[in-house]
């Protein structure tokens, strides 16, 4: 484990139980460690799933899985491995999840396309199926004496070179009745949205449609977790699923003009904004949160799309890093964007402070207020182009040594 991010949470929020939710872990041993590093979830009967997979061409077998069973929408499980990918390891992989869906299967009695996987950790190993039918036996025997894990225990069961567990929750009023939404999610390193490379699993009791649920869940992703970059890199196992067990009983949310959706969706993105953050400040090494802020493009989409070129840039990162206010490279990185920018209408500030705009520094430019913002923990790098009302947010973190020290060493 390596130190705690310093830009982590100051402790993990209490989070309230979701009726219909019961949860073990399970320590497999899939690498070297003292912990837990399996996640068995048990739903009641009538939970709906929807979800959102990796656009990689290189998916582990656990995402083809779930891209085959979340169409129809139901869910009575989810299995959940820290530590290996299983991801391009061939017949040995897949065999390796058709054991684990038969045994999940045969021990719950739900069909197999109830069940839902997820693997995280180094590609290319197979996933040992006996170390994983060791970790399954644990899990169900805690199952039935009911000693359902904490969702603390959870976040802290899926990580791999997290440095603090990641939880949030919220609650919505729909009708007379108040639901709650409870996500716990993964990632620090190989993050970039498409999906953000991480794993991330929300759980509800609002009753809602799996069609308007993924819906929703597809909103809130587009604000949160295709908001964030770390390093770029697009993962083989990115997975985020949503659970709902329809427990509070309120009247179902089929669509935007159902009572309380509008309620719901902002619980939900909120939810999914604050662990996408969280996933952020724990990038590998990072020493900084940067919010990337885009105004004045021709449309929001153009907005992201230097949002995410100045956020992965190297150079504004290492910048950044060293609390140098190199403004040009910000302007490198809205120019190489291949979106429309006119020079000598884009302005440039970190923080509240313009540094450059109309195609030059500004007048009298004192540094000093810029340094100081530097130095904090949160940075704010702001982009006008001057175009039309498009905008954007995209997070993201500084590049350090350390980045590079614990990706050098990942597989030792």
């Amino acid at each position: 484990m390596h130190d705690r991010s310093p830009l982590a949470p100051e402790k993990f929020p209490k989070l309230p139980d979701i009726e219909g939710v019961r949860l073990a872990t399970a320590r497999a041993g899939y690498k070297s460690w003292d912990r837990a590093d399996m996640l068995l979830g048990e739903f009641a009967e009538g939970t709906v799933v929807a979800g959102l997979t990796t656009t990689s061409k290189c998916p582990s077998p656990e995402v083809e899985w779930c891209r085959s069973a979340l169409p129809q929408g139901k869910a009575r499980a989810l299995v959940v491995n820290a530590g290996n990918s299983n991801a391009f390891t061939g017949r040995r992989g897949k065999a390796a999840c058709d054991m684990i869906l038969e045994t999940v299967a045969g021990e719950l009695g739900v069909a197999q396309d109830e069940i839902f996987l997820a693997s995280t950790g180094v590609i290319g190993v197979p996933l040992p199926e006996d170390k994983a039918k060791d970790g399954l036996r644990q899990a169900f025997s805690k199952l039935s004496v009911g000693s359902d894990a904490s969702w603390l225990h959870a976040a802290s069961t899926i990580m791999t070179t997290d440095t603090f567990a990641k939880g949030a929750g919220a609650t919505a009023i729909i009708g007379d009745r108040t639901v709650a939404v409870v996500g716990i999610a993964k990632g620090s390193g190989m993050i970039a949205p498409d999906m953000a490379t991480m794993l991330a699993f929300v759980f509800t009791d609002a009753a809602v449609s799996p069609a308007y649920l993924k819906t929703m869940l597809a909103a809130a992703t587009d604000l949160s977790f295709h908001a964030i970059t770390v390093d770029s890199d697009t993962s083989t196992s990115d997975t985020l699923l949503a659970f709902a067990t329809g427990a509070a009983k309120n009247a179902e949310i089929t669509g935007p003009d159902s009572p309380g959706a509008d309620a719901f969706q902002a619980a939900l993105t909120q939810v999914c904004r604050d662990l996408a953050q969280q996933v952020v400040r724990d990038g590998e090494g990072a020493q900084k949160l940067i919010a990337v802020n885009v105004e004045g493009a021709t449309d929001d989409a153009s907005a992201k799309r230097i949002a995410l070129s100045i956020a992965n840039s190297p150079l504004v990162k290492t910048a950044v890093a060293g609390e140098d206010a190199n403004w040009g490279r910000v302007v490198m990185a809205v120019g190489k964007a291949g979106e429309p920018a006119d020079r000598d209408k884009l302005s440039v500030r970190f923080g509240n402070t313009v540094v450059a705009k109309d195609g030059m520094v500004v007048d009298g430019y004192d540094e000093a207020p810029v340094a100081a913002h530097l130095k904090g923990q949160e940075i704010e790098i702001g982009v006008n182009l001057g175009l039309g009302q498009g905008r954007a947010t995209v997070w993201t973190c500084d590049l350090t040594h350390g980045y590079i020290s614990i990706n050098a060493d990942y597989r030792s």
